[in-house]
C-alpha cells in the first residue's frame, strides 16, 4: 500500500517544478544558450552523470509503501505497519544480511573475539565466522581473493554487454539526429569531435555502471564496507544516506528561495522604509548564531512530538517530520545572503533606462518586477542555488555530528560520522563507517561543486561578455 511522507511529496513537487523549468528553457533561445555551454563542458557532463546516479537512488528511496502480509486465517490482504521504499526492496539482501557486531570490509570473521564452544565441548577465545559475509567459502584464507576476482570478472562480462548495447543505442540516436551514417557517428564520438562531449559521458557512465554492477554482485556474498556495532551493513547505510543528503540540499533551497527573491527584489526596488525593514530583519537574523536557532527549533519539535505522539504513528513518520523541520529551519536561516545580493542587483537595475521608461509610461510595479527585474536576476538565483547545494549537504553532516541534525534513527552521513567518533577511539580502530560516509559524501559534493562552477561561468553575464 503506497504511503506519501511529507518529504516525498515535496521531492516530487520539486521534480515537477524542474521539469516545467526545462520545458520553459527549451522554448526560449536566450535561456538555451547558457545551458548549451554547460552541455558542451566535459567536466560538467561528467559531474552530471554522477549526480544523476545519486538522484536515481534518492528518488527510488522516496517511493514508500507498507509491505503486504498474508492473513493465515482467511487469506485477506493485510499490510504491515513498517514503511519501506522501492530502493529497500531492490537491496533487500543488504538489509537482511545482518551480523552480530563489527566486521571489517570483505571479512569472513567477526572483528571481535568471543568465547566459542567446539564440538568436543572445549571453550576457546577466537574470531567467530560471520553468518553471511564470506559464508559460502570453506577456507576464506585461501579462497577469498580468488573468489572476489572471479566475481569481479563475471560482473565485468555482464557490464561489457550492457554498456556496449547502451553506447550503440545512443550513437544510433545521435546519427539520426545529426543525419550522418552510423560509422561516421562512431568515429566522431571516439575522436571527441561532437559538440556534446559524448566520449566523456560514455567513460563516466561506463565506470559508474561497472562499479554499480560489481558492488551489486559482491554485496550478495560480502559486506563491502563491513558492518557496524549492531551488525548492519555499512554499504547499505551509506546508500540510504543519499536521500537524506539530497533532501537537505534541495528542499532547503525550495524553502529559501521565496524569502530571498521576494524580500531582495522588494528591498532593492521600493527602497525607503521597505528597504529599511527588510535590512533590519536579515541583519537581526544574521546576528543570531544559526546553530542556536536550529537547536532551539529541533528542541521545540521534540517537545511537540512528545506531547502529540498520536499524530506520529511510526518511527519513519517521526524522523521524516524532523527532517522536514530541519530543512525549513535551514531555509529560514540561509536566505539572507541571496537576499542581500538580489537587493544590490535590483537597485542597479532600477536605474537603467528601460525601467525608467516603463515607470514614466505608467507601467505597474508588479509588471515591471515580473517582466524586467526578475528575469535579469535569475542568473544570480540559479548560481546561488547550485553553489549552496554542496554547502547544505555538508551542513547536515556537521549538525548531525553535534546531535541537532536529523533523527538518530534515520540514515545519514552525519549520523554515520557521529557514531564513528567512539569507533575511532577503540582498539583496534573501526574505520570503515567513517570511510564509507566520507567517500559517498565526497563524491556527491565534488560532483556538485564541479557542475556548479560550470553553471556559474555559463550564466555570469560578465564572463559571457568577456568570452564573446
Amino acid at each position: 500500500m503506497p504511503i506519501v511522507l511529507w518529504t516525498d511529496a515535496l521531492v516530487f513537487l520539486l521534480l515537477i517544478m524542474v521539469s516545467l523549468f526545462v520545458w520553459h528553457v527549451r522554448r526560449h533561445e536566450h535561456l538555451r544558450r547558457p545551458w548549451r555551454i554547460v552541455l558542451c563542458s566535459p567536466i560538467a557532463m561528467a559531474s552530471a552523470v554522477i549526480l544523476l546516479i545519486y538522484l536515481i537512488i534518492g528518488l527510488l528511496d522516496s517511493l514508500h509503501f507498507h509491505p503486504q502480509i498474508e492473513d493465515l486465517n482467511n487469506g485477506e490482504k493485510q499490510y504491515s505497519t513498517q514503511i519501506k521504499s522501492v530502493f529497500d526492496m531492490l537491496v533487500s539482501h543488504l538489509q537482511e544480511h545482518d551480523e552480530k557486531t563489527y566486521s571489517a570490509p570483505f571479512a569472513a570473521w567477526q572483528y571481535n573475539k568471543e568465547t566459542i564452544e567446539l564440538e568436543d565441548g572445549t571453550m576457546i577465545r577466537d574470531y567467530p565466522r560471520l553468518r553471511f559475509g564470506g559464508a559460502h567459502l570453506r577456507d576464506p584464507d585461501t579462497e577469498k581473493i580468488p573468489d572476489i576476482v572471479s566475481k569481479v570478472l563475471h560482473s565485468t562480462v555482464i557490464w561489457s554487454v550492457i554498456f556496449f548495447l547502451f553506447v550503440m543505442l545512443v550513437i544510433w540516436r545521435i546519427s539520426r539526429r545529426i543525419q550522418r551514417s552510423f560509422p561516421e557517428s562512431i568515429s566522431a564520438v571516439a575522436r571527441g569531435k561532437t559538440e556534446i562531449p559524448w566520449l566523456v559521458i560514455f567513460l563516466t557512465a561506463g565506470i559508474s555502471l561497472w562499479l554499480v554492477i560489481v558492488a551489486w554482485n559482491l554485496s550478495h556474498y560480502y559486506h563491502i564496507f563491513g558492518t557496524d556495532k549492531v551488525g548492519q551493513d555499512v554499504f547499505y547505510q551509506a546508500m540510504k544516506s543519499i536521500r537524506t543528503g539530497l533532501i537537505i540540499g534541495t528542499l532547503t533551497t525550495l524553502v529559501m528561495l521565496p524569502f530571498a527573491i521576494l524580500m531582495g527584489i522588494s528591498a532593492g526596488y521600493f527602497r525607503g522604509w521597505i528597504d529599511d525593514a527588510i535590512q533590519y530583519i536579515y541583519t537581526t537574523l544574521n546576528s543570531i548564531p544559526g546553530v542556536l536557532l536550529i537547536a532551539a527549533a529541533i528542541l521545540m519539535l521534540q517537545v511537540y512530538m512528545a506531547n502529540h505522539a498520536d499524530q506520529f504513528t511510526s518511527l519513519a513518520a517521526r524522523s521524516d517530520m524532523r527532517l522536514l523541520f530541519l530543512c525549513i529551519i535551514l531555509g529560514v536561516t540561509s536566505w539572507t545572503g541571496l537576499c542581500r545580493m538580489l537587493r544590490g542587483e535590483t537597485m542597479k537595475l532600477r536605474e537603467v533606462d528601460y525601467i525608467q521608461a516603463a515607470q514614466a509610461f505608467g507601467v505597474g510595479n508588479f509588471t515591471i518586477i515580473m517582466r524586467h527585474i526578475l528575469p535579469n536576476v535569475m542568473h544570480i538565483v540559479l548560481i546561488s542555488v547550485v553553489l549552496d547545494f554542496s554547502g547544505l549537504v555538508l551542513a547536515e553532516a556537521v549538525l548531525s555530528y553535534i546531535n541537532i541534525g536529523v533523527d538518530p534513527s534515520m540514515n545519514s552521513w552525519g549520523n554515520m560520522i557521529n557514531s564513528a567518533r567512539m569507533e575511532m577511539a577503540r582498539d583496534p580502530v573501526v574505520w570503515w563507517s567513517l570511510a564509507a560516509a566520507f567517500v559517498f559524501m565526497f563524491v556527491l559534493v565534488l560532483a556538485a561543486n564541479l557542475f556548479s562552477d560550470t553553471v556559474r561561468d555559463a550564466f555570469d553575464p560578465r564572463l559571457r561578455g568577456r568570452e564573446e
